[in-house]
Parts: C-alpha cells; sequence; structure tokens
C-alpha cells in the first residue's frame, strides 16, 4: 500500500497516516539487516504536533549476547529508527512548516549526515524484553537558528520517546535533534 500526503490539519483536529511500508524499508536500509527493530509504524498529525507509534523487535542484540532486557544501546537504536522514519514522513508530507521545503530526496541526502542528536536523556523505569514492544516518538518543539557569527543555520527539534511492553515494562527519554545543511528554501 502507498500511503497518501498527510492532509493539513484545522485546529483541533488530528490526521492518521497507517504505516508506510515501503518508505519504512528505505529508511532502514543504512541498518544491518540483523539491526532493523522497527516495525510497522503510524504517524499522526494534530495542530503542529507530530507523533510517532510503532512495534519494535529484537531477535536479537546486534552487538551483545542477550541481556535479558531492553538497554541503552538499544533504546538509541529504536529511538534513531522511528526518528528516521517520523522524520521521513514529514519530509514526505512537508509538514510541520520546519519541514515546509523539504523534499524526500532532501531527507535521504540528509539522513546519515545531517539529522543529529544534541541531547539524549533516559530513564528506566521497569524492565522491558526486547522481544516485542511498542514505541512512540513525539515531536514537542521546533527551533530555528539563523547562521550569524559564521554558523550555519540549524533547526532544533525537542522530543520526548517512551518504549512500554505488555508486562508493565518502561522507559521514558528527552532527545534533542539538530537538522544541518538545511535544504535551500527551508525556514532559518
Amino acid at each position: 500500500m502507498t500511503a497518501g500526503p498527510l492532509a493539513r490539519p484545522t485546529a483541533g483536529t488530528v490526521t492518521a497516516h497507517p504505516d508506510d511500508p515501503a518508505l519504512r524499508e528505505r529508511v532502514l536500509r543504512p541498518y544491518r539487516t540483523n539491526c532493523r527493530y522497527l516495525g510497522p509504524a503510524e504517524v499522526r498529525l494534530e495542530n503542529e504536533a507530530v507523533t510517532a507509534s510503532g512495534t519494535f523487535r529484537i531477535g536479537e542484540s546486534c552487538y551483545i549476547d542477550d541481556t535479558g532486557h531492553f538497554n541503552a544501546v538499544e533504546f538509541n537504536i529504536c529511538f534513531n529508527q522511528i526518528a528516521y522514519y517520523l522524520i521521513a514522513k514529514c519530509a514526505q508530507n512537508r509538514l510541520p512548516p520546519v519541514f515546509a521545503a523539504w523534499t524526500l530526496d532532501d531527507y535521504w541526502q540528509r539522513q546519515l549526515s545531517d539529522i543529529l542528536i544534541t541531547r539524549f536523556t533516559s530513564r528506566f523505569h521497569r524492565a522491558i524484553r526486547g522481544q516485542e514492544f511498542r514505541g512512540e516518538l513525539s515531536f514537542t518543539d521546533f527551533k530555528l537558528r539563523s547562521g550569524e557569527n559564521g554558523r550555519a543555520p540549524l533547526a532544533l527539534i525537542e522530543s520526548e520517546c517512551r518504549f512500554w511492553d505488555k508486562g508493565g515494562g518502561r522507559c521514558t527519554g528527552e532527545i534533542q535533534i539538530a537538522l544541518t545543511n538545511l535544504p535551500q528554501g527551508a525556514p532559518r
């Protein structure tokens, strides 16, 4: 199924967009096959806020013997994968306004080199089993830093992320993302 564009929301409306398997596969292409943890994911747009939620499966850790629980490295990998998917959906649909000038080609050119984590905190409240769990990422605030004093312009995204399983395991995180090398015409 090919997904269509997200409609521009009116105040108080929620627009849901189902999983786009082809886009998700392309987003995950840079990852080794045994490190593709993100499964089906949906995106919701409410006013200017965007949220992605998805299912994750870690068949086996890509870097260590099984620890028996979801850990900080896996949190970071899962965050990256759902963040890349959410940013790709934003670029594809040019929403919210910080992505108004982006295209998917702009996204593919910048996915690995120009989407950076600048601050990362995570809290593990109760152990999650990594075999199958859910995750959600919300972009909560967008800031633009104009290029001045020889610095290049960039966009900063504040986000909140959480993961949970059916057994009551849960963890949360707050992550700041910087978008560098903004496309021509992007807000600055």
